[in-house]
């Protein structure tokens, strides 16, 4: 590994400003600063770990974490996720808040006032995808607080970057599991969590992408949101088997599945419907073990949590950008059988 002083003497500089230039201090003219670069990167120069800490600690560094869903156990895991790696990078000493508001855009820019009042350097955010949360992000990121979106993204913002599962691919893989459990015919109700949330839009229009190419006799009966609310997908299950009496399947996209699934238990148990849902909470093993429950697909909150907070410390602590503008959790797909 590289020292300060075997980059100076190929750069043919001094120590200090091969310094300077590694802890991006001013003083060095461009051309000098590109090589010193260069030549560090091409060496994988490592900074000591004690003296970065030491400078981190004496920034106060604090992060903030902004998620919707109150009470939501995805996003339960996604925090310890954040816990857990907050705990490796303690040397640094930064600190970091979390909020959560209500699955509803005003909860949300209310929740966003409130956590910049804390005097945040970054944020972590979960965003809905409105124009007002866009316009919000865009003037957070250039008054130099940098913004990593998590578990559901807004590319069309100023974000450096996005941390979840590739959303798009999950609906596409959601529609191809209903096809092949339902052989291919099928009258869905789909239950979403928000309109207004990236992540779950683009997994109906996956969904949608894949029935209308390869399963032409699957039918989208009727869509709705619950906010990942259960009394609300207990409600929305009613009302739409009600309205729509010939539903012989339901895809989720996000929460409020034990509600749904509780409905469906008490009301198909002699007429089994195929189900599918994302992530494996609770409630969701639960009913894949009652056969409520088909196939459930994993998108890994742990990681995303750990994923986000490891890129926002590189770019506050170590100056370090993003090395890909999306990092994705895998696709793992469970069934009764798999647990």
């Amino acid at each position: 590994m590289a020292t300060m002083q075997e980059i100076a003497k190929l750069a043919g500089v001094s120590r200090g400003t091969v310094d300077r230039v590694l802890n991006n201090r001013d003083g060095v003219n461009e051309e000098t600063k590109k090589k010193v670069l260069e030549i560090a990167e091409l060496m994988d120069y490592q900074p000591n770990k004690a003296g970065v800490a030491l400078a981190a600690q004496k920034k106060n560094i604090k992060i903030g974490i902004l998620l919707y869903g109150e009470g939501n156990l995805f996003f339960e895991d996604m925090k310890q996720g954040f816990i857990d790696r907050y705990n490796d990078l303690s040397l640094y000493g930064f600190s970091y808040v979390i909020k959560q508001s209500k699955s509803h855009v005003r909860e949300q820019l209310v929740a966003l006032d409130e956590i910049l009042k804390e005097d945040i350097n970054g944020l972590i955010i979960s965003p809905f995808n409105d124009e007002r949360i866009i316009k919000k992000i865009n003037e957070i990121s250039d008054a130099g607080i940098p913004v990593v979106t998590v578990n559901t993204d807004l590319p069309d913002s100023k974000r450096i970057a996005y941390v979840g599962s590739d959303t798009f691919k999950g609906g596409q893989t959601a529609g191809g599991l209903m096809g092949l459990f339902t052989k291919g015919k099928a009258e869905v109700g789909i239950i979403t969590g928000s309109r207004n949330v990236h992540g779950h839009e683009e997994r109906i229009e996956g969904f949608k992408n894949i029935i209308s190419k390869n399963y032409p006799d699957i039918q989208i009966e009727a869509i709705e949101e619950c906010h990942d609310d259960d009394y609300k997908s207990y409600e929305a299950i009613q009302r739409m088997l009600i309205e729509h009496p010939g539903i012989t399947a339901f895809y989720f996209t996000a929460g409020g599945i034990y509600g749904g699934c509780k409905s469906l238990y008490q009301l198909t148990q002699k007429t089994p419907m195929t189900v599918i849902t994302f992530d494996s909470l609770e409630p969701n093993i639960e009913y894949l073990n009652k056969g409520i429950i088909t196939a459930t697909i994993c998108q890994d909150p742990y990681h995303q949590g750990v994923g986000a907070l490891s890129i926002m410390v590189d770019k506050l602590i170590l100056d370090k950008d993003p090395e890909q503008e999306k990092t994705l959790t895998e696709i793992n797909i469970k069934i009764k059988e798999s647990l």
